[in-house]
């Protein structure tokens, strides 16, 4: 009999599924179709009809945060390849939580400390904590208790936390529901050699301090994706974490390396996302943001891509957009081999205060890449603004000038390119240790 339903769900996956619309669920019951109706009128309640102003609001927290230190000094304690001094924090995300050796008697202050289009997001800051103590990930149905799967499928929000350092290896997809936070701050944890995380039609999730990395589809079957339900979902494609048609999301200190797709897409509308301080190395396609030319629905899309450091063996996709408005500043761009940023679908992308050093090829020197004629890219909005460019490097902009912009009179210049080194610095999961500062 069990045989009987696994097959006729086969069917049902022939019939129904469109992977790029239902995102690896083959059955598409009442369930997902609840939750997906959910989800797009979170979209729209997230969707910043003033994108502008969420992007002055950033760069006055970074000129706000940034007059409180000693720059001259802090460039000198920062010369060293591998700094080994005391505890600093420089931009207003770190400086926010960061260098208080009580953190972990206080770990949701973490919760107050998004900026960007995920400003406000909490994640399980509302719920108790949920310690994983089990490093396994065996039974794709009923989870057990004190493993990573049984703790993000809950109902309640939760604040979920390590005994432990440990490497989890997901036998498939890690499917999250809404209102949590995965917080590996006091361990060293790795989600290596599997499957990675999905995180599909939820809101209100954070993703701190973990490494991600060697991931690889997962096979599909039958997954539970709640505390009260489990469906049948085709194989994943390998992405290190999928944004599919959710809001409220931000991923912060990750360490990302080598999946067989993308380090992070996002995508089917996903917005109010921040992605920040991460370290992205080894892979070749790293950010997708729209999967497809024909879902509008992508113009919903708003994503800071903040303080992150792009480093050795990435080749391009930082991000990679479509539709959509993108503010990518003061990120620290050292290497591609193709290019850095790019797109189609006409998004707006506005680039500021990022050092971008381009590689010793003479053909890859260009920053951006626009998979469209001249004739119609040149009308969309790439635009540079105190970035630094470096070896060559070069950003081809277009659209009008951020001063025909209708805010201008009440724009905030980004902060300098040339302290990108300071800002970004502290990248990837930090090593903290209790009772010490992070």
């Amino acid at each position: 009999m069990a045989a009987n339903k696994i097959f006729g769900l086969f069917l049902v996956t022939f019939a129904v599924v469109v992977p790029g619309i239902l995102g690896f669920v083959a059955e598409y019951d009442e369930y997902w179709q609840n939750r997906e109706a959910e989800a797009r009128r979170r979209i729209q309640e997230a969707y910043h009809p003033k994108p502008y102003n969420v992007t002055n609001h950033f760069n006055y927290h970074v000129h706000e945060a940034m007059k409180g230190i000693d720059i001259n000094s802090t460039r000198r304690s920062l010369a060293a390849k591998r700094y080994k001094g005391p505890c600093i924090a420089v931009n207003p995300i770190d400086r926010c939580w960061r260098c208080n050796r009580h953190w972990s008697e206080n770990r949701k202050r973490l919760a107050d400390c998004a900026l960007g289009f995920g400003r406000g997001t909490t994640g399980g800051k509302a719920g108790g904590f949920y310690v994983v103590t089990d490093n396994t990930d065996n039974d794709m149905v009923n989870p057990k208790p004190g493993t990573l799967r049984h703790a993000v499928i809950q109902e309640e929000p939760l604040w979920i936390i390590f005994d432990r350092s440990m490497n989890i290896r997901l036998n498939q997809e890690l499917i999250m529901a809404s209102n949590k936070t995965i917080d590996g701050r006091g361990s060293q944890v790795h989600i290596v050699g599997g499957a990675g995380i999905t995180i599909q039609f939820v809101e209100n999730v954070i993703i701190h301090g973990i490494h991600i990395h060697d991931i690889v589809p997962g096979n599909g079957g039958m997954i539970r994706d709640s505390v009260n339900h489990y469906g049948f979902r085709t194989r994943s494609d390998g992405d290190a974490v999928s944004i599919f048609g959710s809001t409220r999301v931000w991923l912060d200190h990750l360490s990302l390396t080598r999946a067989s797709d993308g380090l992070i897409d996002a995508i089917q509308g996903s917005t109010a996302i921040t992605i920040s301080n991460c370290h992205m190395t080894h892979h070749n396609e790293v950010f997708l943001f729209g999967a497809t030319n024909s879902y509008v629905e992508d113009e919903k899309m708003q994503i800071t891509v903040a303080f992150n450091h792009f480093g050795k063996g990435l080749v391009q996709r930082m991000p990679r957009c479509r539709f959509g408005f993108f503010h990518v500043v003061n990120n620290d761009y050292t290497h591609w081999l193709m290019y850095a940023i790019g797109g189609n679908m006409h998004p707006t992308i506005i680039s500021q205060g990022n050092r971008f050093i381009a590689p010793p090829n003479a053909f890859a020197k260009e920053v951006t890449k626009r998979e469209a004629p001249e004739s119609e890219w040149k009308s969309w909005t790439w635009r540079s603004e105190n970035d630094l460019f470096l070896n060559g490097a070069f950003f081809r902009e277009s659209g009008s000038p951020l001063t025909n912009n209708p805010y201008q009179d009440k724009m905030i210049a980004p902060f300098s390119a040339h302290y990108v080194n300071e800002l970004a610095r502290f990248t990837g999961p930090r090593k903290c240790r209790i009772g010490r500062k992070c």
